[in-house]
């Protein structure tokens, strides 16, 4: 369990923490003072260079494709975890939020791509709404305290687990071009190495480190997005224990989260949030790329995670607790329409021109903000069920 942080639960830290990296991301991009400090910064060239090999980037591109290979390593470590230890072990235990992460990125899509339409040049962003920012999602959850059950939690962990492996997916399948093949060939030599460590049993962090960092410049060479390095090397570090007992996936998960959620997400969060607001109108929040990413995290999310969790629990395809009351599974739907940090990422992707990605970007604070809103209140209003009245009732 994660200690607090200045009275507070990490969970609360964590997304209060990404919350004023966001705030301040937008208020340097409207402080006339500031803007071009913030403009200077993002855009500031960093070269690294070995031998007659060299990789320059402006800043923002380091944290993006630099910075983030690290938050989806750290992303393909807590799925394994959660499918050799966790709430994916089984069918039983992951059908509910499974049923509902994919009724979270089938529905917001699909109202993405009515408001901009199918045939739209905008139509590429289909899957910004359709991710869940874990960090904010649980810090709201964990304002509530015990006034809401374990299993809630789990829930809405599970789902977003999902949901990122959706993303990766989605990533690797939607969002590359320009394809390198010899790139991509020493890509798939790194690969195999990372498997031969992996079924030899090597336990050596040095070695899996040096093979990921030549796999990841691989893979950014390749036109592959190089987030997607962080996931393959992730899969690739052995969970099973060694002699002592320990394990070197859950050793670098533990390692790392705090690196993740307490500088590698408020870094993006202040890098990609600044949205300038001057002359912000209605027409501005009408425009189909800005509703439709809002309307995609506000409306498709709720309607599609409640909806779909619904339809599988009448059917009989998933079980619900008791405990999981439907106004708690709906105040979590809610929550799972907070897209943040991924929808964001996701954004940065579909688009390159400056004007798109605003447009993004305001969605995404409108309808991630609604949502949170939403989710809470709900939640509010909720009531636990009274000790020994907790129990699965299959189909109802």
């Amino acid at each position: 369990m994660a200690k607090p942080i200045m009275g507070l639960s990490a969970e609360i830290f964590a997304g209060l923490l990404l919350a004023g990296a966001a705030l301040l991301g937008v208020l340097f991009e409207n402080i006339d003072a500031l803007t071009p400090l913030y403009d200077s910064l993002l855009g500031t060239k960093a070269t690294v260079a070995i031998g007659d090999g060299k990789i320059s980037k402006p800043l923002l591109l380091w944290i993006n494709d630099g910075l983030m290979a690290i938050f989806f390593f750290l992303v393909a470590l807590e799925i394994k975890h959660e499918v050799k230890a966790g709430s994916l072990t089984s069918w039983q235990k992951a059908a509910l939020p499974v049923y509902g992460a994919i009724g979270g990125i089938v529905v917001p899509a699909l109202v993405f791509l009515g408001i901009v339409g199918f045939e739209s040049a905008e139509a590429q962003g289909w899957a910004i709404p359709a991710a869940t920012d874990i960090a904010f999602a649980l810090g709201v959850l964990s304002l509530f305290g015990n006034r809401v059950p374990p299993i809630l939690k789990t829930f809405l962990l599970t789902l977003a687990v999902v949901d990122d492996l959706a993303a990766i997916v989605i990533i690797a399948l939607f969002y590359t071009s320009n394809l390198s093949l010899y790139a991509l060939g020493i890509a798939a030599m790194c690969l195999v190495a990372l498997l031969t460590l992996n079924l030899r049993g090597l336990r050596s962090g040095i070695a899996y480190i040096i093979v990921g960092l030549i796999l990841w410049t691989a893979v950014l060479k390749s036109g592959v997005h190089a987030t997607l390095a962080g996931v393959a090397l992730g899969f690739a570090i052995p969970y099973a224990p060694d002699r002592s007992g320990r394990s070197l996936a859950k050793d670098w998960e533990h390692a790392l989260h705090p690196w993740v959620s307490y500088m590698i997400l408020p870094i993006f969060a202040f890098a990609n949030a600044g949205v300038p607001l001057k002359g912000l109108s209605l027409e501005m929040l009408l425009n189909p790329l800005s509703l439709g990413v809002a309307a995609g995290l506000f409306v498709g999310k709720q309607i599609g995670v409640f909806g779909a969790a619904f339809a599988a629990v009448k059917l009989g395809l998933a079980v619900r607790p008791d405990v999981l009351t439907w106004r708690k599974l709906y105040g979590a739907a809610c929550l799972a329409g907070i897209g943040f940090t991924m929808s964001l990422f996701i954004g940065s992707l579909a688009f390159e021109d400056i004007e798109s990605q605003n447009a993004v970007r305001l969605g995404v604070i409108v309808g991630s903000l609604m949502s949170g809103l939403l989710g809470a209140l709900v939640l509010s209003f909720s009531r636990d069920l009274k000790p020994g009245q907790a129990r699965i009732t299959p189909g109802v």
